[in-house]
């Protein structure tokens, strides 16, 4: 914990990627700390772009960062956009870290992703694990970035003494969330392909993968309050997990989908497209000792995030 609590009331917070799921979440959390929040969009700076970067933080002089923009999507999209997800995150990660410690940013947290532990790990997932494996291949290109991100905090922090953070969020779904048909998340697809099943009467639906693997979600407004409270509350260069310490394999998570949906055909399964880890469940003890736990049941945040679909995600 940190030595006096960091006061938010009153400071100027940039949220990079506050279009993005992620983004949008911690802008609707942030408005109930009476922060000033500074926005920036895409079409104004291009975060990949350093001199673009710095230029807008030596104007802007935000003092308080949360990096939360990144190059997303699901397993399709990180194994044939390797070199995209590779160079757009590690750029983002570089220019924004360097930006926030040039420009004397109070505190910065870097949320990275559960992908960055090797795909054989014990589980649960603890922080410790990073580096101590071979990585997921599918998305190694955007685990690597992230790596990069959190090691480059560890060494602000170590060198020049910055109050720099890391968060490793569980599987996210929610509002905003991204329902391409071929780059999407496991909950935004199977969302999108029931509700389309069902519009559609379709006898079957089938899902990627044997259904054998387990996942943990989190509720992404579950997320944002997570980190908002360990920016507060946090200051150490340990990063810390952000999930609910439950999982669950994603043939029962596919049923789970289709009832609150209200797809009653068949689920059939596709054993010839990859499964990913067999397994990724954090270890959320470090977060739980800290005074946070989710609070969005899986049943309910499907509820909320079949809502959000239906009026934004159906076009």
């Amino acid at each position: 914990m940190a030595a006096t609590p960091f006061e938010l009331k009153g400071k100027s917070v940039y949220v990079a990627g506050h279009r993005g799921m992620v983004g949008a979440a911690l802008m609707r959390r942030l408005v109930q700390e009476d922060a000033r929040l500074v926005i920036l969009e895409r079409s104004e700076v291009d975060l990949r772009d350093q001199a673009q970067v710095f230029g807008w933080f030596a104007k802007a002089r935000p003092q308080v960062v949360f990096l939360a923009a990144a190059k997303v999507g699901g397993i399709v999209a990180n194994d044939t956009l390797r070199a995209e997800f590779i160079y757009d995150n590690i750029a983002i990660a570089a220019n924004l870290i360097h930006a926030a410690h040039l420009n004397d940013v109070e505190k910065l947290m870097f949320l990275g992703s559960s992908c960055i532990y090797p795909k054989l790990a014990p589980q649960p997932l603890r922080e410790d694990m990073v580096l101590t494996g071979p990585l997921e291949p599918t998305n190694e290109p955007y685990a690597i970035a992230k790596i990069a991100g959190i090691k480059m905090v560890e060494a602000y922090r170590s060198q020049y003494g910055s109050d720099f953070i890391s968060v490793m969020p569980s599987n996210l779904y929610g509002p905003g969330d991204n329902y391409h048909p071929e780059y999407s998340h496991v909950v935004a697809a199977l969302i999108r392909r029931f509700h389309e099943a069902k519009v559609a009467d379709k006898r079957s639906v089938m899902v990627w993968g044997t259904g054998a693997p387990r996942r943990e979600f989190l509720y992404v407004d579950d997320m944002a309050d997570a980190c908002v409270h360990l920016m507060k509350t946090y200051s150490r260069a340990d990063l810390v997990n952000i999930g609910t310490g439950e999982d669950i394999t994603i043939g029962d998570f596919a049923r789970v989908v289709a009832d609150i949906v209200g797809y009653r055909g068949e689920i059939t399964f596709d054993t010839s497209r990859p499964d990913g880890t067999p397994r990724k469940l954090l270890d959320v003890n470090r977060l739980a000792k800290l005074g946070w736990r989710a609070k969005t049941s899986l049943k309910d945040g499907i509820q909320q995030a079949y809502r959000a679909f239906l009026t934004t995600g159906n076009d």
